[in-house]
């Protein structure tokens, strides 16, 4: 035999470890997490507690150590991307008609759980259980707080609000400035790349995060406490369910006109991240991506992505609040009317921005309770559940963030049906490069 011959010059196939899905990852941290989280309560391990608990801060501050500068960068690309795309200015428009559309149902469906289950009845809970927070939102708050005094701190206090005001102000000023303005625009599209390839890195870690975050919550809440909150808890789960699994399904079905389980395969991998993070703005590079991967055109993903991850939060701004609200009413046994619930969706469509995309949403809650004139002791009964609930409500948030462009996207007939047919859940280093690579779907005049 030959040196050259084919059998000479073939290579030992040898054995391979399969890779296992990320979606599976997450899962086997969950299982680990919730086994590890109840060892360490049923039989008083401290130090398995305080391990767990470092495991899940640390994957969270390092999803936060991002957050600002991915949240200014994205702002301000994605919105001089717009100058790429015909139509920008309705597409902005019909896109925020969606968040608001989307968002009134999802307060209805809240306030019809609330209503029906009465969360607060039985629970043994008194108003003395309550503790008022440090500070409560406000409009007032709300509207002069998003203007920053200086353009330090909102990066150091990490206010997100802030951020976005002075990403949308620098965007718009390099529009308008024009070529002259390149040099910075191809500086903030490296650094956005930067921070995103960074941030996947730490996103990679997520079950290794998920085991540390479940593990802490049941070892220092145990089954005790979502006993208490038993109604309240399952309002809030059966509420974004229904808005996860059948608002949107429905909008896709027959506004869109594609599959919905299409859409749940593709998104799959940010959602599943966004339960576990609790951070919309922490999952939004993943958010985007499986936005791409379903077929809408990047240039506009690009500028609906990141705004939904500040302002299109459903779960933590629609749902949340409203159920809520119903819940320290009944606490403290206060009379709620048609004119109370009107005010609880007005808030709730309007004022979602408040939440900003961050882990939690006592800010949104505290400016529903004041707005309705209930006791600020209110968001003290429910702080010690919060971050059960922020899990479910972060995994709709997400979910809404990517089905409102592929809506505007069908709407407008950009919709890549091809590639939004073949979108899969997988979710490599190969298909993250690959998506910040990809070609934009030509948006039509």
């Amino acid at each position: 035999m030959s040196a050259n011959s084919p059998a000479a010059t073939e290579k030992p196939s040898g054995f391979r470890i399969p890779k296992v899905p990320f979606w599976a990852q997450i899962v086997a941290g969950l299982v680990l997490g919730v086994l590890l989280g109840w060892l360490a309560r049923s039989q008083d391990v401290s130090w398995l507690v305080t391990t767990l608990d470092k495991v899940g801060t640390i994957f969270i501050q390092l999803l936060k150590l991002a957050v600002a500068p991915l949240v200014f960068f994205a702002i301000l690309v994605s919105i001089t991307n717009l100058r790429k795309v015909n139509n920008a200015a309705r597409l902005a428009t019909r896109t925020l008609l969606w968040f608001m559309i989307t968002s009134l149902i999802a307060v209805v469906i809240g306030l019809a759980i609330g209503l029906l289950t009465n969360p607060g009845a039985g629970t043994g809970l008194t108003p003395k259980d309550g503790a008022k927070p440090d500070s409560a939102g406000t409009w007032l708050d709300f509207l002069t707080g998003i203007i920053p005094a200086n353009v330090i701190t909102p990066f150091t206090e990490l206010n997100v609000l802030q951020i976005v005001f002075m990403a949308a102000v620098a965007g718009i000023a390099i529009l308008k400035i024009g070529e002259k303005a390149k040099p910075i625009l191809d500086l903030s599209e490296s650094v956005l790349t930067l921070l995103q390839k960074a941030l996947w890195w730490v996103i990679k870690l997520s079950p290794i995060g998920t085991v540390g975050l479940i593990g802490h919550a049941i070892a220092t809440y145990g089954w005790d406490l979502i006993g208490k909150y038993a109604t309240f808890t399952a309002d809030i789960y059966i509420g974004c369910a229904l808005v996860l699994f059948g608002v949107y399904p429905l909008l896709l079905a027959t506004v869109a006109k594609v599959n919905p389980l299409k859409f749940f395969k593709g998104a799959w991998p940010a959602i599943q991240l966004a339960f576990v993070s609790r951070s919309s703005v922490g999952t939004m590079p993943i958010t985007q991506k499986v936005t791409e991967r379903l077929g809408v055109p990047k240039d506009y993903t690009s500028f609906a992505v990141p705004f939904g991850a500040t302002t299109k939060m459903d779960g933590c701004a629609a749902i949340y609040p409203a159920i809520a609200a119903i819940f320290v009413a009944q606490i403290f046994d206060v009379q709620m009317g048609i004119k109370e619930y009107i005010l609880i969706a007005f808030v709730s469509v309007i004022g979602s921005a408040a939440t900003a995309g961050l882990t939690g949403a006592t800010v949104m809650l505290t400016l529903t309770l004041s707005t309705l004139g209930l006791p600020m002791e209110g968001v003290g009964l429910l702080l010690a559940i919060d971050p059960i609930l922020d899990m479910m409500r972060t995994a709709t948030n997400v979910a809404g963030q990517s089905v409102i462009p592929i809506l505007v996207a069908a709407r407008e007939n950009i919709l890549d049906r091809k590639a939004y047919d073949s979108a899969s859940s997988s979710l490599t280093d190969e298909s993250a490069d690959s998506a910040e690579d990809s070609r934009a779907v030509p948006v039509p005049a």
